[in-house]
């Protein structure tokens, strides 16, 4: 019997790639996203195995509503892939515009509790499951202009783990991948359809590709039974962490 992944965000980016990778391996996917018309296009392309739910994810109730009593064969949901998430500006925080920061929190913490609440009871009740959160490497390594983006990448982070053990004893497996500079709509959603500005933060690099992110998450859901990834980082070669800043002549 083919299995059952709800990925959130599946419109783009992480989202999109994940849906394709596991419906090309026979999974049922059930795909949740604002944007109608991408929803539209990509059960065309995926046929009977794709579910697409039009869904904003900070809404509580239609969260509840639609992830909580999914139809027929998608009902009972093997895998949620945590990935519907943004980043808004890129302002020091006496700058920043307030609304970017309720996105985020709303988005990146508020969907993902939702999501997370909606599916787990099942999981709980069949002693079954696995749930991917997209953290980033920007929950463990702050930057500038991050603020509130880091916070919430921070908190995923630890939700995960707590969330792991709360459910420790059942059979339900909890990562948090946490990737680093990957290509995507990421950067051009962060600043607000300049996709000049956003194409200079990928100049002269060989960033991590969606396609990347779906193959380890492929991965993560395909390791052993008895084997949990709690956290992972995900980083191009280009790429890596770094200490403290120091800002001289103060």
């Amino acid at each position: 019997m083919a299995k059952n992944i709800v990925v959130t965000g599946a419109t783009a980016g992480f989202g999109l790639a994940t849906a394709r990778l596991f419906a090309s391996h026979g999974w049922n996917v059930v795909g949740t996203g604002r944007r109608a018309d991408r929803l539209d296009a990509l059960q065309k392309e995926l046929g009977d195995a794709f579910l697409p739910l039009q869904l904003d994810i900070r809404d509580r109730e239609a969260v509840a509503e639609k992830l909580g009593d999914l139809p027929g064969k998608w009902h009972d949901v093997d895998v949620l892939v945590n990935n519907a998430g943004a980043a808004y500006g890129l302002e020091p925080a006496w700058e920043c515009r307030l609304d970017d920061w309720d996105a985020m929190v709303d988005t990146n913490i508020k969907g993902l509790l939702y999501a997370t609440r909606a599916v787990l009871p099942g999981m709980v009740e069949r002693n079954s499951g696995h749930i991917v959160m997209l953290g980033s490497v920007a929950g463990n390594y702050s930057y500038a202009g991050g603020n509130v983006y880091c916070g919430t990448k921070a908190f995923v982070k630890q939700f995960a783990l707590a969330l792991r053990a709360d459910l420790l004893g059942k059979n339900i497996r909890v990562n948090n991948l946490e990737p680093g500079l990957c290509i995507s709509e990421f950067s051009e959603v962060r600043f607000r359809g300049d996709a000049e500005r956003a194409a200079k933060v990928y100049e002269g690099t060989q960033p991590v590709t969606p396609d990347d992110i779906a193959e380890t998450i492929w991965w993560m859901v395909n390791c052993p039974a008895h084997v949990n990834i709690n956290r992972l980082e995900i980083m191009p070669l280009c790429q890596c962490p770094s200490g403290p800043s120091v800002k001289k002549g103060m």
